[in-house]
């Protein structure tokens, strides 16, 4: 795998998810701003640009079986693990974690009153997300579908209500970023889901859960950001009526 410091974050982690970790661990964000170069991180985060591609080649080169490789995967079918996958995820531990950060909020609030913000960002990003993935799923997502039909049967799809597929492509990266934000000042709160010395366990659960949320969301909006939409803009320009 090559890598340079022009070499673009996100486009890096779609070519090879392993490298994800090498980012996170130096805080770089590969999701949401993953259109940044190497040398564009290093000099903003003060890293050593050797250092970085050498661990991020170590990383890609390394033996593992159980990972998939997204980018080689048809774009219906990536929507379809999008969706079942990541999803049906977010749908299910929202469900989950709200009671659980309820309790610990009414619970310990008055000796760490950040578990108020916390919770209020949590349940804002719980609504906002649910009426996201819902526009994806209803009109984003078919459309995609369509696009990549119309290329199997080698035929031409319509011009879409929306003009082109990039106009709700950018909307979605824009919630993304907005979601980005909101768990970046939720780690900040929690100390990176660190629980105090004085934590119950529901208390350490609802810190751990919160940390699988955001991982998760992490690879989902990758997925997204540095996969679908970039093949779904190019196979639209391929496929749709000029």
């Amino acid at each position: 795998m090559t890598i340079t410091e022009k070499s673009i974050v996100g486009e890096i982690v779609a070519d090879n998810y392993k490298t994800a970790s090498i980012f996170k661990s130096n805080n770089i964000d590969f999701c949401c701003k993953g259109n940044r170069s190497i040398a564009e991180v290093c000099e903003k985060q003060e890293i050593n640009t050797k250092e970085l591609i050498d661990s991020l080649i170590e990383s890609a080169n390394t033996t593992d079986s159980g990972s998939s490789d997204f980018n080689s995967w048809s774009l219906d079918l990536l929507i379809d693990y999008i969706e079942k996958k990541h999803h049906a995820y977010v749908e299910q531990k929202i469900q989950e974690i709200i009671p659980f950060l309820t309790k610990v909020t009414t619970v310990h609030g008055g000796r760490h009153p950040e578990l108020h913000e916390i919770n209020k960002l949590f349940t804002e990003a719980s609504q906002e997300l649910t009426q996201h993935m819902k526009k994806e799923e209803l009109i984003l997502f078919p459309f995609i579908k369509q696009l990549e039909n119309a290329k199997k049967n080698n035929q031409t799809a319509e011009n879409p209500h929306f003009g082109t597929v990039e106009n709700p492509i950018e909307m979605m990266k824009y919630e993304h970023d907005t979601e980005g934000e909101r768990f970046r000042k939720i780690a900040q709160l929690t100390d990176n889901y660190t629980p105090p010395q004085d934590a119950c366990t529901t208390y350490k659960v609802t810190f751990l859960m919160l940390q699988e949320f955001e991982e998760d969301l992490h690879h989902h909006i990758h997925l997204e950001n540095n996969i679908l939409f970039p093949k779904a803009i190019e196979l639209e320009k391929k496929v749709v009526n000029a």
